[in-house]
């Protein structure tokens, strides 16, 4: 009786946490409508990308609850694919700097990490867990061998956060750093905007990111100043920046999604995409997977938002479905287990 009184318990979390995803998502597609008929935006980027990670998350759950380990396996392995194959699948300028090829070619690889990982920890048989891990291993060598010196390192960092949760009983806690290390990079993000920071580290961290980049942050950050409800519109920062078409090959982006979410839809915009990402952390925190599994899938993810502070990785489709997947994945609860509990 206890047993069945605590699976109910949670399947109602479990609801909780799918109606909070439909809710924030839907938000996020309605506002990016309403900035838009405000000031003549384009907003199929935005509904684009939320249809991705909706689509991402849904096949996720599903190939998660049928295959565990095999799913995982497959998204490593093809987002291993991809990022190879990244500069052929993306058209227009590759940014070699801070992010390697492409902010996008990194946010892959570090995903794929992180599915392997997860994949690792899904399995019970020692030697495939052992070759998983060597999977995830060998994604983060294939990083620093195409040329993307933070795809290696946060995948490193993936990795070994994911052997760190062996002993982990409590997800609160670790979920609850994730958020603040998500909070801090954006966080500084803005403040290297606005030019808050001391010389010596403003400087410091200028010469990493590049000087144009910063420019870029820092017209996005005035066009939020003078647009602080609405913003600019969808997809209007390249039009309105006078950073952006100065480059040989213009984008149109500021390069941080923040700042650009803030830019162009005002800050209720950056809300947004900041409380979609506390959503994905409260469902992995509810999630009927293991502590192990949750943890690194959320590791993976919060790497993925300090990517996306610092660059364009979320303009890629492939990047939003990537996230999509590897949470539904992580959030999934495997028909196995349902059979085990009747």
């Amino acid at each position: 009786m206890a047993s069945a009184v605590g699976a109910d318990a949670e399947t109602d979390r479990r609801n909780v946490s799918d109606a909070a995803g439909v809710v924030v998502l839907a938000a996020f597609a309605a506002w990016s409508l309403i900035t838009a008929a405000a000031h003549g935006g384009r907003p199929e980027g935005v509904l684009l990308a939320v249809l991705a990670v909706a689509a991402g998350y849904a096949a996720g759950r599903i190939c998660g609850a049928l295959l565990p380990v095999a799913a995982p396996c497959a998204g490593a392995l093809t987002g291993l694919g991809l990022a190879v194959a990244m500069p052929h699948l993306a058209p227009g300028p590759q940014f070699a700097t801070p992010l390697g090829p492409a902010g996008a070619t990194a946010a892959l690889l570090t995903l794929a990490a992180g599915a392997a990982c997860c994949a690792a920890w899904s399995t019970p048989v020692p030697a495939l867990r052992l070759t998983l891990r060597l999977l995830a291993l060998g994604i983060t060598v294939s990083a620093a061998a195409l040329g993307s010196a933070t795809g290696c390192a946060l995948s490193a960092a993936v990795l070994l956060c994911s052997l760190g949760t062996a002993r982990m009983r409590r997800r609160g806690p670790a979920v609850t750093v994730l958020a603040l290390a998500a909070a801090l990079v954006t966080g500084m993000t803005w403040a290297i905007a606005g030019g808050v920071l001391p010389d010596g580290l403003k400087a410091s961290l200028e010469g990493r990111l590049t000087p144009r980049r910063v420019h870029l942050w820092q017209d996005a950050l005035h066009l939020t100043r003078e647009n602080t409800g609405l913003g600019v519109g969808p997809g209007r920062f390249g039009e309105l920046s006078a950073t952006a078409p100065q480059s040989p090959l213009p984008d149109g982006k500021p390069h941080s999604a923040l700042l650009q979410q803030a830019a162009e839809q005002g800050l209720v915009g950056a809300l947004l995409l900041a409380v979609a990402f506390c959503w994905v952390l409260y469902a992995l925190w509810r999630s009927p997977r293991s502590t192990p599994v949750a943890l690194t899938a959320g590791a993976a993810l919060t790497a993925l938002a300090v990517i996306a502070s610092v660059g364009d990785a979320l303009s890629f489709t492939t990047v939003s479905v990537g996230a999509g997947v590897l949470a539904g994945l992580a959030t999934a609860r495997p028909l196995a287990d349902e059979v085990s509990a009747h």
